[in-house]
């Protein structure tokens, strides 16, 4: 018997936002999505410039091939441009569990509602279209803004990952560890809806 794909390759879409699957011609968006606010200068993130974004999509695409990872791009769309991206990575087609990560978004597309949809988007077809039981969030110890944004979503830490892994500089990073489960997913879509809500009232 042939086990069914984890990760099934779709377009994601709600309100503003359009997840569309990563592909070789969104290089030029993505490069022109980091010089807004110039993100790839913070050190604790991994958001491709010209030097890294061939390595970047090598890696990502790599990782679908082998079905352990879903890139996309993250799309506004009343402007049509692609403002950021995000990915379902290190899936678990055993135990049925994954992780959202490699996110990042366009500086003047920050403190919006475009990170609350994307992660509504994404849990939504996690939990409920691959039956998904546990989804995971990683961050750098020293990204305090993404450890904050995780928690607003209702996801719960874990744990601290010491010495996790090298960066690019060769330091060791302390990776924090949140997750939602299936059974927390019903509360959290609900506060994730409301949230979404205020912002429309705003």
């Amino acid at each position: 018997m042939t086990r069914q794909p984890y990760l099934i390759e779709s377009e994601l879409s709600a309100g503003n936002v359009l997840l569309q699957p990563l592909q070789l011609s969104h290089r030029a968006a993505l490069l022109a999505a980091e010089a807004d606010g110039c993100l790839s200068e913070l050190w604790y993130t991994s958001v491709p410039n010209a030097d890294s974004i061939d390595a970047y999509f090598d890696s990502a695409l790599q990782d679908k091939q082998q079905g352990v990872a879903l890139p996309f791009v993250v799309i506004d769309k009343p402007s049509g441009n692609v403002i950021g991206a995000t990915r379902y990575c290190h899936a678990d087609v055993v135990n049925r569990r994954l992780e959202i990560g490699y996110t990042w978004y366009a500086k003047s597309y920050q403190r919006s509602s475009v990170n609350t949809q994307c992660k509504l988007l994404l849990l939504t077809y996690a939990f409920e279209q691959l039956n998904s039981i546990a989804v995971e969030f990683r961050t750098h110890w020293h990204n305090h803004a993404s450890r904050a944004a995780i928690a607003r979503l209702g996801a719960k830490q874990d744990g601290v990952l010491r010495n996790h892994s090298l960066d690019a500089q060769g330091n060791y990073r302390d990776t924090m560890v949140f997750s939602i489960t299936n059974q927390e997913w019903p509360t959290v879509k609900h506060a994730l809806l409301h949230k979404l809500a205020s912002y429309a009232g705003n």
